[in-house]
């Protein structure tokens, strides 16, 4: 039994996972998962969004420990939160097993235009000064995600309003975790655990060179998938989880 503990990124919660945590589960029918909220998201939206990656490391373990789910862990994480698996890795390596990134990015490995892609500025922009709930969870949505099917991306969208009516994003927390992010720089050394580096090379928020860049910088296994976007699990679940799969059964994961 392996406890696989799935970290999401900016502003997303536990249900942006949607089918993704069954497809692992399905992958790998050994695994518990747990799908924790980082303060300011989804359950925790009410809490400050701590401004270090350091604090919501720090959090995710007493919320653990406070849950009864014992170390060591597998971290699965996307995006801000691969920031918090690399920092969780290197400061508790005894607690974590191994640690799945996707598309994630951070200093010194990539350069800030890499880790925002320099075309979404207007966007962002103008988000950050009209606001609006579905305007925001629009742009969200077509920044992170290459689903085709208009149906299914209009059921998507109105699933996300439905969130972020339920638990709010503030601003202000929205803010703090952007700070977080800006002022996280990878450790020196890598982290002494198994390492595996998913991509998607039609990511239209990060550029695919910050992920091929880790990789090589750690040398971790590096895997692409030809044309999901930003949230890869939401794009391709399946994908994520069989590559996850086959990576453990290659003994790679430690």
């Amino acid at each position: 039994m392996s406890t696989w503990i799935l970290l999401r990124g900016l502003m997303r919660e536990q249900r942006h996972w949607g089918r993704f945590p069954g497809e692992l589960s399905r992958a790998l029918p050994d695994a518990d998962i747990v799908t924790p909220d980082l303060p300011g998201n989804g359950e925790r939206h009410a809490m400050h969004s701590p401004t270090s990656v350091a604090e919501m490391v720090e959090f995710c373990r007493r919320d653990l420990q406070a849950r009864g789910v014992a170390a060591p862990y597998s971290l699965l994480a996307l995006s801000l939160g691969g920031m918090v698996a690399v920092e969780w890795a290197s400061r508790y390596p005894d607690e974590v097993a191994r640690c799945v990134l996707i598309n994630t990015s951070m200093r010194p490995y990539s350069r800030f235009h890499q880790r925002l892609r320099w075309q979404n500025y207007p966007s962002i922009l103008k988000l950050l000064l009209k606001g609006g709930l579905e305007h925001q969870e629009r742009l969200i949505l077509r920044l992170t995600s290459r689903e085709s099917d208009a149906t299914e991306r209009a059921g998507l969208l109105q699933r996300w309003i439905g969130y972020q009516r339920e638990y709010p994003v503030t601003r202000q927390n929205a803010l703090r975790q952007l700070l977080s992010a800006a002022r996280f720089r990878a450790p020196p050394a890598r982290p002494a655990v198994p390492m595996l580096v998913l991509s998607s090379a039609g990511d239209q928020l990060v550029d695919q060179r910050c992920s091929a860049n880790l990789a090589r910088a750690w040398q971790a296994a590096h895997r692409i998938h030809p044309t999901a976007g930003h949230d890869l699990p939401l794009d391709d679940g399946a994908w994520v989880a069989q590559e996850v799969a086959k990576w453990m059964a290659a003994g790679k994961a430690g």
